[in-house]
């Protein structure tokens, strides 16, 4: 899940998964909408694909790229897992007292 998440994290690889949201691309399609060299562009895909984000179909010399959404669905619900059990107890379950600091900004 780590590749996942360090996949996520750079800009670039984010709006590679935005494009290919709205459809497979070949890798000279993606390209064109960047001002990036070749092999930085390259390190991108490599990235994306050890993370299993996106798939790669090879046809002669063109790589046409797929993004791969069940992956990316499972690292986001165990974001939002891990979000969702960490910290504080529920609005409900907590002392009417320190609900009034929070709201008043108290620790």
């Amino acid at each position: 899940m780590s590749e996942v998440y360090k996949a996520l994290a750079d800009p670039t690889r984010r709006r590679i998964l935005e494009m290919l949201r709205e459809r497979e691309m070949t890798a000279g399609e993606i390209a064109a909408h960047f001002d990036l060299a070749k092999p930085t562009l390259s390190g991108h895909f490599a990235v994306l694909r050890e993370a299993g984000l996106v798939t790669p179909e090879k046809s002669g010399t063109t790589i046409t790229y797929h993004l791969n959404v069940s992956v990316l669905e499972e690292a986001l619900m165990a974001l939002m897992d891990a979000f969702r059990f960490q910290g504080a107890e529920p609005r409900a379950a907590r002392p009417a007292a320190a609900a009034a600091k929070s709201r008043k900004g108290e620790s």
